[in-house]
């Protein structure tokens, strides 16, 4: 029996999960900076990355790909992912941690303040964004840039990734504004 491979070398994930941590810490900050009106270093981690946005995104990756050109569908499914993924992250970080790092009580069609109707729209509409339209673009960008200068960036951003999770497993960030 022969063994399905991904479509993608390994540092097209380790990128692609970096820079879309790091876009969904940026959104994270930027929206607390114009609602709480202050810098807040979202998330577990000390460095600029939510993992889940990252996490997330490799699955609609690999799981929606073949979906390019249908964003509707790309649209629901993501909705449906990317809300199962969250809910099941902050059960684990409560259980893990006794914190809660974003509570949703508030919000239309919450469950349990873990996951909203806002919130699954907002992925929906973000998981079709980086589908039918990012995807794209990072694959020309991705073959842009020379394999050894990939790998260089892979082996740094693990390397301090690993540090911070080995640090953060022990002190997780908790300060004022990051959890409630």
């Amino acid at each position: 029996m022969r063994k399905k491979r991904l479509p993608h070398e390994f540092e097209y994930y380790v990128l692609l999960f970096f820079l879309l941590a790091f876009a969904g810490w940026l959104w994270e900050v930027i929206l607390y900076v114009f609602t709480e009106h202050a810098f807040i270093n979202r998330g577990v981690y000390r460095g600029p990355y939510l993992p889940i946005y990252g996490v997330g995104g490799i699955l609609l990756c690999l799981l929606f790909s073949s979906y390019r050109k249908k964003p509707v569908r790309v649209f629901f499914l993501s909705m449906l992912l990317c809300s199962v993924l969250e809910y099941l992250t902050s059960f684990f970080l409560e259980r893990r941690f006794g914190v809660r790092w974003w509570d949703y009580s508030g919000h239309f069609l919450n469950v349990s303040g873990r996951i909203c109707l806002l919130g699954a729209v907002m992925f929906g509409l973000l998981g079709s964004v980086l589908v039918c339209l990012f995807l794209p673009f990072y694959e020309k960008m991705y073959g842009r840039v020379p394999r050894k200068w990939r790998m260089a960036l892979c082996l740094v951003f693990l390397l301090i990734f690993v540090m911070d999770a080995a640090y953060c497993a022990v002190y997780p960030n908790v300060g004022k504004g990051i959890s409630s």
